[in-house]
C-alpha cells in the first residue's frame, strides 16, 4: 500500500491493510485495521463506515502506523490506550497490556468486595497499568483499594492512570507490601507474571518483546509469582477473606495446588475464560 495524491476509499483501505496483517501474523487483522485507521482519522471503529475516503496526509500515517503493527508491534502501543471491562486506560513501552481475559479476574474481585461489607479493603498485587485497581474503585466506590507494582516503569504508568482516584498506589515488592494491612483485607487480587522460561519461543512477538520482562517470566515452571502472592496473601487478609490469581490456561491445576499444598485454604477452585480455557484460581483464608 502506497499514499497517493488523491484519496482513498476507507473499504480499500481497510481491505487491503486487512490482507497486509494477516500475512504478518497478527490475530486480529480487520480489527487491529480498523481500529488504527479510526485513530489516525480521530473517531471510533464503529463510525468508519460513514468516511468515504481518507486524505493523503492520513493515509501516509495510517500506513505508517500499519507497518509498525505487521511488524508485531502491540496494537495499544501504536493507539495510546487500552480498554479494560468500564475503564480506559493508557498504555505503552514499560507496561503490560491488560489482557480481555482479566476482565473475567476484575469481575470476580469486584463481586467478592460488593459481598464484603460497607468499606470493603482490597488490595491488587502486581498492579501493572492499574487495570484491576481502577476497575474496582470505579465499580465499588466504598472499596479502600491498595495495590503496588514492583517494575518502576510500569509504577509510572499507574501513577497516571490512577491519577485523581483515591487508591493507595505504591512502588514495591508484593512479598511485603502493606505490611499494617496484615489480617484486615477482604479481597487480595492479583494478575503475576506466570509464563515459564522454557516457554520463550512459543510466546506471541508481541507480548515477548514488547511487555516488560517482569510482567511475563515466573521460573521453571511458571509459578514462582504466584508461591509469592500465595504467602503475602494469606498474611493481608483477614480469616475468611478470599484470594484470586490468574494463571496459564496450562496452570488449571497446578496453580491450584500452590494454595492447597499450603494447608492454610478453603474453597480452592478454577475458574475457565470465556474460551473454556483454564484461567484464574481463587481460595479463601481459613477461618
Amino acid at each position: 500500500m502506497s499514499a497517493s495524491a488523491d484519496p482513498v476509499g476507507t473499504r480499500v483501505l481497510l481491505r487491503e491493510a486487512t490482507s497486509r496483517l494477516a500475512a504478518a501474523g497478527v490475530a486480529s487483522p480487520e480489527y487491529d485495521a480498523a481500529e488504527l485507521l479510526a485513530h489516525v482519522l480521530g473517531t471510533t471503529r464503529s463510525q468508519l463506515s460513514l468516511v468515504d475516503s481518507v486524505k493523503p496526509r492520513d493515509t501516509a500515517d495510517f500506513e505508517d502506523l500499519l507497518a509498525r503493527r505487521a511488524a508485531r508491534e502491540p496494537l495499544q502501543h501504536l493507539i495510546g490506550s487500552a480498554a479494560f471491562r468500564h475503564v480506559e486506560l493508557q498504555v505503552g513501552p514499560g507496561v503490560f497490556v491488560p489482557r480481555p481475559e482479566t476482565e473475567l479476574l476484575a469481575g470476580w474481585a469486584v463481586e467478592r468486595a460488593r459481598e464484603s461489607g460497607a468499606h470493603p479493603v482490597v488490595v491488587d498485587l502486581c498492579c501493572g497499568s492499574g487495570a484491576i485497581a481502577l476497575s474496582l474503585v470505579e465499580e465499588v466506590p466504598a472499596a479502600q483499594v491498595h495495590a503496588v507494582e514492583l517494575d518502576p516503569s510500569a509504577y509510572r504508568w499507574a501513577e497516571r492512570n490512577l491519577a485523581g482516584s483515591e487508591i493507595d498506589l505504591r512502588l514495591g515488592d508484593m512479598a511485603d507490601s502493606f505490611p499494617e494491612l496484615n489480617g484486615m483485607v477482604e479481597v487480595v487480587v492479583c494478575n503475576p507474571p506466570y509464563i515459564p522460561l522454557e516457554a520463550w519461543a512459543s510466546v506471541a512477538p508481541e507480548v515477548r518483546d514488547h511487555d516488560p520482562a517482569l510482567a511475563l517470566w515466573s521460573g521453571e515452571d511458571g509459578l514462582d509469582a504466584i508461591r509469592v502472592l500465595e504467602r503475602a496473601a494469606a498474611r493481608l487478609l483477614r480469616p475468611g477473606g478470599w484470594v484470586g490469581t490468574e494463571h496459564a490456561d496450562v496452570q488449571g491445576a497446578s496453580a491450584a495446588q500452590v494454595f492447597l499444598e499450603s494447608r492454610r485454604w478453603t474453597d480452592v477452585r478454577d475458574h475457565p475464560d470465556l474460551a473454556g480455557r483454564a484461567r484464574y484460581v481463587t481460595a479463601r483464608l481459613a477461618r
